[in-house]
């Protein structure tokens, strides 16, 4: 089974269809034969998304750190719950799990992991299709900045095609495994080899 790991918010946002796309997003996981992994919560949209996977018969693994555990935030029905020390063990070993990457809406965090995961393809440390499910047009003015950063050289032309945007969360998941990684510097493959590319 191939797992697409999933970052998206610990709220659910102020629109109902933030919690749909997300319920949607986690039918049409389970329904093509995907697995999810996902940040172990059961809240916000992150528990929205892994409940709907469970509900159509898929498989769930979260990672969790043990902070949150203590906090009751752990989403202890799913699949498989595994629990680190800390938040940097957490996204390394999602990214460790799977084999594609999908963000929607959510806050610092969530950006954080997907601007990591990014980061880390341009890097060379991994080769997985990256999509971003802009559920109203919330991630306009991020390709918006994106697309700046790129006039302005501060990100190479051709690696604006890291990652993949789509509305809608079939279309998205069709597309990402379309999707042709750009290629990367070699230089940049032995710069970072053996400090990052052996926990993903």
């Amino acid at each position: 089974m191939r797992y697409i790991c999933v970052y998206c918010g610990s709220q659910a946002g102020t629109d109902r269809r933030y919690r749909q796309a997300a319920s949607l997003m986690g039918q049409l996981l389970a329904k093509q034969g995907y697995g999810l992994v996902y940040g172990g919560g059961h809240v916000g949209l992150m528990g929205t998304v892994a409940e709907a996977v469970l509900e159509a018969g898929g498989s769930v693994i979260g990672v969790i750190p043990e902070a949150m555990v203590g906090r009751e935030l752990a989403y202890t029905a799913v699949t498989q719950l595994e629990i680190v020390p800390t938040m940097h063990e957490r996204k390394a070993r999602m990214a460790s799990l799977s084999d594609a990457f999908i963000a929607m809406p959510g806050g610092y965090g969530t950006l954080e992991e997907l601007f990591e995961i990014i980061t880390w393809a341009q890097l060379g440390i991994h080769a997985k299709p990256i999509g971003i499910l802009n559920v109203l047009g919330y991630f306009d003015a991020l390709a918006a900045m994106l697309e700046r950063a790129v006039e302005d050289g501060f990100i190479r032309a051709e690696y604006r095609y890291f990652w993949v945007l789509r509305s809608d969360p079939e279309a998205l998941l069709e597309a990402l495994w379309q999707h042709e990684m750009p290629p990367v510097r070699p230089w940049q493959k032995r710069r970072i080899q053996g400090e990052l590319t052996d926990s993903i």
